[in-house]
């Protein structure tokens, strides 16, 4: 018996060693997939106007975003920015004096700036069709002029319709930003906001009207898109499977970690719009699908199905955008087809149809007119309220410049590129 059970054994060993090398071939480890950075852990703080609560108030939510971002960096994620949202301009600074007003965001910017977080103060006003008198655009406007540190956004259109005197008022900001401040990139801080809603942490359209004491999350998942269309061979089925897996992974385990950060800050959600910079390129993640330039026959399609898998994955609380960010200036690619010309603001505003922020950072000469920009922020406007989406339009007039010159930004963050007419 001994004998039999120990014969039984060799041939067993023996039959598992000539097995080995099939079971390795048949289920190779699975590679793990690479993590996106995150854009931005974003606060939502309503501070107290009384001045000697500020400092503390801002500190404690500084302590807040640096604990969540050890959180996220001890699990491998790269976080790329820390930000706090205040309670919009038209909130905060109700009843105020012009001085109070202008003393206040000084302090608040300074603070900004020593931290190394950037502040969205939001709009100056709550709904579209708020009266803005001229003077308080004016202070608003120099705010952000004077300190970058700070983002802003003015509503333009909500629920109840398109607000053209906003429209108006926003091309007005737009242009006054562009010659009043270096290379004219006061407007890579302030945008048109249409049908945007509270609580987004992607910037400069970020604003909060609640009670604070909330976060949430921007991811920068355009590398997560490039690795998902890399072998899908031109396949707009297999790559729609591939996204969806990969994004799903990444928003689960997003989504656990920014629980574990919270202590004691409400976690109100994602947005997990694919944001490029620079080299982790949106467009070049299309081409390599497409096997065609940005802006060929076919990108409509992929920017709808990047939307779809957006709107389809398993996000407990989306937030802000969700969906496709296609910003010129920010994505390399981008930047080189807007050179060559083969990429305009039409085509922009028919893929914004199926996705996410608009025309966002967009280059334009500086000789453009108010009128003009009031058209481009009208559309975005009107494209926002028929399809019930948010949309943003950041505009980028280049004083001095014109068409055919290059701009001369230098921003980490943008792309400089060959100005095309606005026709």
């Amino acid at each position: 018996m001994e004998g039999y059970r120990a014969g039984r054994v060799i041939s067993c060993l023996a039959a598992i060693l000539f097995l080995l090398p099939f079971v390795a071939l048949a289920a190779p480890p699975a590679p793990s997939p690479e993590k996106p950075a995150i854009r931005t852990i974003t606060a939502f703080v309503r501070f107290d106007r009384d001045r000697s609560q500020l400092a503390q108030q801002f500190d404690e939510a500084v302590k807040f975003l640096q604990h969540a971002k050890t959180v996220f960096e001890g699990a491998g994620y790269q976080v790329q920015t820390l930000r706090i949202t205040p309670q919009a301009f038209a909130a905060l600074t109700r009843g105020m004096s012009r001085d109070a007003i202008a003393s206040f965001y000084s302090d608040y910017a300074a603070m900004a700036k020593k931290a190394g977080v950037v502040s969205a103060i939001g709009p100056p006003n709550l709904r579209a069709a708020d009266d803005l008198d001229a003077k308080t655009l004016e202070l608003y406007t120099q705010i952000l002029a004077q300190h970058p540190e700070l983002d802003g956004c003015l509503m333009v259109a909500d629920q109840d319709g398109i607000a053209w005197k906003s429209v108006r008022a926003a091309a007005h900001v737009m242009k006054d930003l562009s010659e009043h401040t270096p290379l004219s990139q006061g407007n890579f801080t302030f945008a048109a906001a249409a049908r945007v809603e509270p609580g987004g942490p992607f910037y400069p359209a970020s604003y909060h009207i609640g009670a604070g004491h909330q976060f949430a999350i921007g991811m920068q998942a355009a590398s997560v898109v490039a690795e998902s269309f890399a072998n899908a061979k031109g396949d707009l089925e297999t790559a729609h499977k591939a996204l969806f897996n990969a994004l799903g992974v990444q928003i689960t385990a997003i989504q656990e970690l920014a629980h574990q950060a919270s202590s004691g800050w409400e976690f109100t959600g994602i947005d997990d719009s694919p944001a490029p910079l620079r080299e982790v390129s949106i467009g070049a993640a299309f081409e390599s699908l497409l096997n065609a330039p940005f802006g060929s026959a076919g990108t409509l399609s992929v920017a709808a199905l990047v939307t779809d898998v957006l709107k389809t994955e398993p996000v407990v609380s989306p937030v802000g955008y969700a969906g496709l960010m296609m910003p010129v200036l920010e994505d390399s690619r981008l930047a080189q087809r807007w050179s060559e010309g083969r990429l305009t603001l039409d085509q922009l505003l028919q893929y914004s149809s199926v996705c996410g922020t608009g025309l966002d950072t967009i280059p334009l000469p500086g000789d453009v007119t108010e009128e003009q920009l009031s058209r481009i922020i009208g559309d975005v406007a009107t494209l926002a309220f028929k399809l019930k989406k948010p949309l943003t339009a950041r505009l980028l007039p280049v004083a001095g410049k014109k068409a055919g010159d290059r701009t001369e930004f230098d921003s980490p963050n943008l792309v400089n590129v060959t100005l095309q007419p606005v026709r």
